[in-house]
């Protein structure tokens, strides 16, 4: 179970130090940040939605109890992280430039199986 433990909490914390430096500079006035966003064709706001958006999830995963509330905050990043990967594919960027989003997909898949691994070792 102590490894279970240790895996699930090294995925976590690599998947909220992405999500937290993703969201806190977002929220600060960035000409990349809203280049970026003109270059996808979205708006400014989206980014700020989802700037909200991945602080709660941080807060769901992160507080003890509520099974259902991590689940969605799980499902939010990947749709969050998947998105990010199609408008990559779909402004015609270089693999190179939207490839990096993949490992933050990684980090969620790693530890939304611990967190499940590691539910499962609790109850036995």
């Amino acid at each position: 179970m102590k490894k279970i433990k240790i895996t699930y909490w090294v995925f976590t914390i690599l998947l909220i130090a992405l999500m937290l430096l993703s969201a806190v500079t977002s929220f600060m006035p960035n000409p990349n940040g809203i280049a970026m966003m003109k270059h996808i064709g979205y708006p400014y706001n989206v980014l700020m939605l989802l700037s909200v958006a991945k602080i709660l999830g941080i807060i769901a995963i992160l507080m003890p109890g509520l099974p259902r509330l991590k689940e969605w905050a799980y499902a939010g990043f990947t749709f969050d992280l998947i998105g990010a990967v199609y408008a990559g594919l779909s402004t015609g960027d270089p693999i190179a430039q939207w490839a990096p989003v993949l490992l933050g997909l990684v980090f969620v898949f790693g530890s939304y199986i611990f967190y499940h691994k590691l539910k499962q070792a609790k109850q036995a």
